[in-house]
């Protein structure tokens, strides 16, 4: 559920850190006036727990009585940015010297002036100096783009002063590229595309449709609508807006959205570092400049999920427009911070919403076969993902269709319906026939059940030959080594397994398996042992039945 907005008076906040006091009279309540310290106390745990709306408002009841004291201020505007609560942290940060201002307020100041068109002001501010630090990076990107904004063929040269080592380098070919087309010139930039795509890693989607979009708006509406070609959902999306004729969205073209694309990307560099309060502060304000950011509410979203924050990441997610070409993405993630914050049956509540709608996508309906698997309930999931699949092949965007046949096959094998599983996995093998997960999915569940294991392990040597690194197919290699008799050879290949990742439950029971049967009896414990500490349900029954009993027929690995 979203967190309540709080609009209490000053009143009311100000009973909500009176600790310990005695509700004896409304006048005794009406007259209490707790310490500065109390307060402090209240804002500082506040933060701590994870509730930064409400530590903000109490930093700034602190400010207000102590003008002068930088560092409660500062902590205001910090908490009120992480709270989205931009308004308050605007206030807070104008009413102080701009050199005595943190990091975070300096970006919020300098996104705030760039949005309402100052863009000398937010350069004059990126490059003054402070004690917190310097954004003096950013500037030669923003002040290139003021110059593309005028249609200024010096932007060009200004873009190309960012220094080699600066954090921005590794993205000026792209920002090249994007003010080549502001400046209508299709053709020079069309190399640079070709690059900065070859360079973009996961935010290929995101860049393809910030450049379709500038080539839109520079009249090459062909070469836009070829840049969104394929079958992922938002290019697809973005590429029947271009067919009729409305820009997709999504564009970089002035200081204001170039300075959010920055603060985006630095941020998403930032959190893989396990950093998270600045990442989230940068996100927030990068939505101060450019409010209409495709990816902004997503990011976000995320980082707020990781810093369990649920309810905050929620009321991100589900404030996205439904129209929105990254509504799937929202709802991807909301379901998944759900699950991840055990709120299975919310999770359920939610997906099930979803494909209730009278234009529910492929992509629903997967979702909805993904939270009831976490579920357990396989039959349903089956169906939710033969749902899927009847949409795709009437030509909607979504999931890859071999995809949805080898989950709706994974899903009727767990529902010991073996027999429609693997005619659902020999039509996903037709569609991807070199894939190693289909193929070992395929070999495997041959294999559990002693069908046909010629064809099974080679099903699975293939995939190991496709994906040699795969722990999980290095294990079903293994496996299949052991169920044909050749024991060392599949000690040998289960350890290499096991050496790949140490997590998998069922990698150490298959290990422990073979050692026993190879009469290695101690080194079998060991590895049952570490089974234990990540096995589940039927895996943690059998293991522990083995190391009271020894291997048996009854609690073998299947």
């Amino acid at each position: 559920m979203a967190r309540t907005t709080r609009t209490c008076s000053l009143a009311a906040a100000l009973a909500a850190v009176a600790v310990g006091a005695t509700p004896a009279t409304a006048s005794t309540r009406q007259s209490y006036q707790p310490s500065s310290a109390t307060t402090f106390v209240g804002a500082r745990a506040a933060e701590l727990s994870g509730d930064p709306r409400r530590a903000a408002m109490l930093y700034a009841m602190l400010a207000q009585s102590d003008p002068t004291n930088g560092m409660v201020a500062d902590r205001a505007i910090s908490q009120a940015i992480s709270a989205g609560d931009t308004a308050l942290a605007l206030r807070l940060a104008r009413g102080r010297p701009a050199v005595a201002l943190g990091l975070d307020s300096r970006m919020l100041l300098t996104a705030d002036r760039l949005a309402r068109g100052k863009t000398a002001d937010a350069l004059s501010l990126l490059r003054s100096d402070s004690d917190s630090g310097t954004l003096s990076f950013l500037a030669p990107a923003i002040e290139a783009w003021a110059a593309a904004e005028r249609r200024n063929p010096a932007a060009l040269e200004l873009i190309s002063r960012v220094p080699a080592g600066s954090i921005v380098a590794p993205y000026v070919t792209e920002h090249r590229a994007l003010i080549l087309l502001r400046l209508k010139r299709s053709a020079d930039a069309s190399p640079l595309i070709e690059r900065a795509l070859a360079q973009a890693g996961g935010r290929e989607s995101r860049l393809r449709l910030a450049f379709a979009d500038g080539l839109f708006r520079a009249g090459d509406k062909a070469a836009a609508a070829k840049l969104l070609s394929g079958s992922d959902p938002v290019l697809a999306r973005a590429r029947g807006l271009i067919e009729r004729n409305k820009r997709p969205g999504g564009g970089i073209e002035d200081p204001a959205t170039a300075f959010a694309e920055l603060l985006s990307i630095i941020a998403l560099d930032l959190s893989r570092a396990d950093a998270r309060s600045l990442p989230i502060a940068m996100v927030q304000v990068a939505r101060v400049a450019d409010p209409q950011h495709p990816t902004l509410p997503l990011l976000l979203g995320l980082l707020l999920g990781e810093s369990k924050r649920q309810d905050d990441a929620l009321a991100v997610l589900r404030g996205l427009p439904g129209d929105s070409l990254f509504a799937d993405a929202a709802r991807d993630t909301e379901v998944r911070i759900l699950i991840r914050d055990g709120r299975l049956d919310e999770a359920a509540a939610r997906a099930q919403a979803f494909v209730s709608s009278s234009n529910a996508t492929a992509d629903d309906w997967s979702r909805l076969g993904d939270v009831l698997d976490e579920l357990e309930r396989h039959g349903p999931a089956a169906e939710a993902f033969a749902r899927a699949i009847a949409l795709t092949e009437a030509g909607q965007p979504g999931p890859k269709t071999w995809q949805l046949y080898m989950l709706r096959g994974a899903m009727l094998e767990r529902a010991d319906r073996w027999p429609e599983a693997k005619q659902a996995l020999a039509r996903a093998r037709a569609l991807a026939p070199d894939n190693p997960l289909v193929l070992n999915l395929l070999g495997y569940a041959q294999l559990e059940r002693g069908e046909n294991l010629d064809g099974a392990e080679a099903l699975i040597g293939e995939a190991s030959r496709r994906a040699p690194d795969d722990a999980s197919i290095t294990d079903s290699l293994g496996w299949a080594q052991f169920k044909r008799g050749r024991v060392e050879e599949a000690i040998a290949t289960l350890e290499r397994a096991a050496a790949k990742d140490v997590s998998q439950a069922e990698i150490h029971e298959h290990l422990g398996d073979a050692l026993y049967t190879a009469g290695r009896k101690f080194e079998a414990r060991h590895a049952w042992n570490a089974a234990l500490i990540t096995a589940e349900d039927e895996i943690k029954t059998r293991v522990q039945a083995k190391l009271l009993a020894g291997l048996q027929p009854a609690n073998a690995a299947p």
